[in-house]
């Protein structure tokens, strides 16, 4: 095809979001230089408020997979993506309600320290190195989605972009820590906003009208957005989007390290749990702006699709070449439109190096290393930051030979996800669950999903249960274009269309599930764990809601766990926490009588004071 060229004013708003991104790390490195500290550089000194963590929460999972994949995937098989918003509520709901209160009350700094205090170190470490692989090998997807459209819109190197967005990440994230990253985001977010409006705007003007796109919607069948079939193998229905896409999502937004340090970084839980309910908001709009972007694009391509016509080689290109139709003659707004793609891309990719640095420090460096300085604590921290930078700008290369953004990012996410969604279910809901059966129910939860995974990938599922939308070229101006044909594959094994071919969308429950039912079985057949030698503050009692009407059957399903004792009781109502200081529980053996009042956090605020963060030691 043939690449259009940016101009001046495209170049200056593109350039524009680069510098502002850098300028806040360069600010806040100089704003903080004096709070240097490990706590202070990773999770914001726990003194950040709701709204600019809402918006970097919405602003680092809406990436650029997001802003480029699901228009396309609209464009092909219709709006059934729009179901996603039910999915989100869920997510949203349990994490606030059920996961984010165990972790911010705990004072943890990594999600995996939880692991240590439930269960033992093996299954801390063995978690912590899966989430390092899963979130490595997700940014790398991310950051070569954003430099494909740059590559198409302007004929940019494909790989000199990748490595500007990996540049800029790594800059302002090593220098102002999780406070720039934050408040990047936030700017960020506002752009993609922006971004989406102009488009949505410019397209349906271009199409004649937005009852137009939606008449040309309808006729073109993808207007279909409710479909009850029950069957797992097909990609997309009512049950495989609400169901698996709450799984899906709530193995990233429940238990993923990214969006934990987030919440756990606000001054209060109330907080933390406003700045879920509002990014809720935020992941609604985004989906439903992209929804429609795609919708638009359809109703502009209906009769010259330019992806089978051969004028972009890739369906995720559909997005970009869209735009630079629809804006060829207003300069400033295919910047803008790329500004937009880009800046899904360097929050995801900031929060990712930052999470990872984190984890890496606090479950790796400190078990090793456990009394650094404040300074070099700091320095280790920020050369982490540096090191994942490299790495996960690197994993790009590998992203390159993954198909559909969308589709690949959901996949990894599901794949490592579910597993984990399963393995911190375990912990805080199944008291009698012991470490034996949280590993092995990890490691089966795991080995399960990268089976269908994997076999999918090798043998993709059949048009018959995939149902691609029918695409025209009636009107199109014939191209010369060389077709070949890739090598067929001589048979397909019985699994193909069976196992293999189960919707991507479930690869997180089936991960879920596996880990779930087999740590349940290891655990009764290895000896169940003692419910009175658990703090009562690492299990979640769901149960409550639903005995009751009965003390006892409430405190039958606690299996000998105390929390009507003066254990937690006393904890919370006494002005401090259950907890001091998670380096001397995890490196006393976790003997929880031992875990004594901490004075920095106030459980009837449930915050933290500043002060005391301040002279805090590692």
């Amino acid at each position: 095809m043939a690449v259009k060229s940016f101009e001046v004013w495209d170049y200056v708003v593109f350039a524009g979001l680069f510098v502002i991104s850098s300028g806040i790390g360069v600010f806040f490195a100089i704003k903080e230089r004096k709070k240097a500290t490990s706590r202070e550089f990773l999770v914001g000194g726990r003194q950040m408020s709701f709204g600019p963590v809402a918006l970097s929460l919405t602003a680092s999972f809406m990436s650029a997979v997001t802003v480029l994949g699901t228009p396309a995937e609209v464009y092909r098989f219709g709006a059934a993506f729009f179901l996603f918003i039910i999915a989100y509520a869920f997510v949203v709901f349990f994490t606030s309600e059920l996961f984010l209160p165990v972790f911010y009350r705990s004072g943890i700094t990594s999600t995996y320290e939880y692991l240590q205090l439930r269960f033992n170190k093996p299954v801390r470490y063995a978690a912590t190195v899966i989430y390092i692989v899963q979130t490595i090998l997700y940014t790398g997807v991310v950051v070569y989605a954003p430099a494909l459209a740059l590559n198409q819109v302007t004929g940019f190197d494909l790989w000199g972009s990748v490595f500007a967005t990996g540049i800029v990440c790594t800059f302002y994230c090593s220098l102002g820590g999780l406070k720039a990253v934050v408040w990047t985001d936030a700017f960020q977010m506002v752009v993609m906003i922006v971004g989406f409006l102009t488009v949505l705007i410019q397209g349906s003007s271009h199409a004649g009208g937005f009852h137009n796109v939606l008449e040309h919607a309808r006729n073109g069948s993808r207007l279909h957005v409710i479909d009850f079939d029950v069957d797992p193998l097909r990609r997309h229905t009512f049950w495989t989007i609400t169901i698996g896409g709450t799984f899906t999502w709530l193995g990233i937004y429940g238990v993923n390290q990214s969006t934990i340090q987030r919440c756990i970084s606000c001054k209060t839980e109330k907080h933390a749990k406003l700045a879920l309910y509002c990014n809720l908001l935020g992941l609604w709009l985004i989906a439903v702006c992209a929804v429609f972007c795609g919708l638009i694009m359809y109703s502009n391509f209906k009769d010259c699709d330019p992806w089978t016509s051969g004028a972009i080689s890739a369906p995720d290109q559909l997005m970009p070449y869209f735009v630079m139709e629809i804006f060829s003659t207003v300069p400033g707004l295919p910047g803008l439109f790329v500004a937009c793609a880009f800046s899904g891309t360097l929050s995801t990719v900031a929060a990712s190096i930052n999470a990872l640095a984190t984890v890496t420090f606090e479950d790796f460096v400190k078990s090793c290393f456990p009394h650094l300085s404040d300074k070099k604590s700091t320095w280790i921290s920020k050369g982490l930051c540096l090191f994942f930078g490299i790495l996960c700008t690197s994993m790009a290369v590998v992203a390159s030979f993954m198909g559909s953004v969308i589709q690949a990012a959901l996949s990894i996410l599901g794949m490592c996800g579910g597993p984990m969604l399963g393995l911190f279910t375990l912990g805080i809901m199944f008291p009698f669950v012991n470490w034996k059966g949280a590993l092995g129910g990890l490691l089966t939860g795991i080995t399960l999903s990268f089976w269908v995974a994997i076999g999918a990938f090798i043998y993709p599922a059949p048009e018959s249960k995939t149902l691609p939308l029918p695409l025209s070229t009636e009107q199109c101006v014939q191209l010369n274009i060389t077709t070949t044909v890739g090598p067929q594959l001589p048979s397909r094994p019985a699994l193909a269309d069976t196992w293999y071919s189960l919707s991507y969308l479930y690869y997180s429950a089936v991960g879920f599930l596996g880990c779930m039912i087999a740590g349940i079985i290891i655990s009764f057949l290895t000896g169940r764990q003692r419910g009175k030698d658990i703090d009562p503050l690492l299990i979640r009692p769901v149960c409550n809601l639903f005995c009751f009407w009965s003390k006892k059957y409430k405190t039958l399903c606690w299996c000998g766990v105390q929390h009507d004792q003066e254990t937690e009781q006393d904890y919370l109502d006494s002005g401090s926490a259950w907890k001091q200081g998670t380096e001397s529980a995890l490196q006393n053996g976790l003997n929880q009588e031992s875990l004594a009042q901490i004075p920095d956090y106030n459980p009837k605020d449930k915050n933290y004071s500043s002060s005391a963060q301040k002279t805090t030691h590692f």
